[in-house]
């Protein structure tokens, strides 16, 4: 047993520098620093997100997978363009690159959308890393033309098994559906190949998760995540404000969850109860912090970054 930190000081300092230098670039451009709980009673219902479960006295509370849904009841609520570091937990992620409890960045621009948002993303990551850095942009449907040579506008079910059973190696796709067909793909055929920092941008509108759907193109979500070297760094969106639609939205990820025998949650009535009260158009991304670090700093491990893990 050692009670020593795991990660080095030279990388605690490095993460104290980054922290400083994000307050001072939202601070410079009219951003208000929020914080919200950790600990709420209902949680995400996205069929992918595993939540922890904590009893408190006779209350079932849950830690919170991000601080999304308060921090709309705080835009909701007119606190005008916010951001909040704080930590996150997801339940079973654990490995070279996942922690049941990590460090986030997430913040929300009024006015803005997602594309501006990458544009100002571009410029924080750009002063946080003390040098110059590139971005390239692709979308979702090129990306897949690009690196696999199919159209997932025009490709069947068992066309995209078939490409998944021919390319993943031991992979069993056959009961998977569209979208996990994508993700596996994503992950373990594409992913690999990317290098450096890359927006990919309008999702499937099956993919839509808490986005707005494109006015240009209905089968495409405004939303967008930042990879380096094929690793996920954030998460963003343009954001809906329609309460009846993310209503419908829950609704079809509980049926998700049951379908695949995982526990229905609640849904966060109070969230949909911002919405319905005014929730202007704004863009918000949520950027994992430690991963961030590892980029930064070169390293390998999500280890490496953490202060102390268990």
């Amino acid at each position: 047993m050692s009670w020593q930190p795991r990660a080095e000081l030279s990388v605690i300092r490095e993460r104290a520098r980054v922290y400083r230098q994000i307050r001072t670039f939202f601070n410079t451009r009219g951003c208000l620093e929020v914080d919200t709980p950790l600990l709420m009673p209902t949680t995400n219902t996205d069929v992918n997100i595993a939540s922890s479960e904590v009893v408190c006295g006779e209350r079932r509370l849950y830690l919170q997978t991000s601080p999304e849904f308060a921090m709309k009841r705080l835009l909701a609520a007119a606190s005008g363009s916010i951001f909040q570091i704080g930590h996150a937990f997801r339940e079973g992620e654990r490995g070279r690159l996942h922690n049941p409890e990590f460090s986030l960045l997430e913040w929300y621009r009024v006015g803005y959308d997602y594309r501006q948002l990458m544009d100002e993303m571009e410029l924080l990551i750009t002063s946080l890393s003390l040098r110059q850095c590139d971005f390239s942009r692709i979308s979702y449907t090129a990306l897949f033309g690009k690196t696999l040579n199919f159209d997932i506008d025009e490709i069947t079910l068992e066309e995209l098994r078939d490409e998944c059973a021919t390319l993943v190696p031991g992979s069993e796709p056959t009961e998977f559906n569209f979208n996990q067909c994508l993700d596996l793909l994503l992950g373990m055929v594409i992913a690999p190949t990317m290098r450096g920092y890359q927006f990919v941008y309008d999702y499937p509108v099956s993919q839509a998760a808490l986005a707005r759907v494109s006015a240009q193109d209905a089968g495409v979500a405004e939303r967008f995540e930042l990879f380096f070297d094929g690793v996920e760094l954030a998460n963003g969106f343009s954001e809906l404000t329609d309460a009846a639609q993310q209503r419908a939205r829950f609704e079809a990820d509980n049926r998700a969850r049951e379908q695949c025998g995982l526990p229905c949650h609640a849904i966060d009535e109070e969230l949909l109860a911002a919405l319905r009260a005014g929730l202007e158009d704004c863009a918000g991304v949520a950027l994992g912090l430690d991963r961030l670090l590892m980029v930064l700093l070169d390293l390998d491990s999500i280890d490496q970054v953490l202060t102390f893990r268990d």
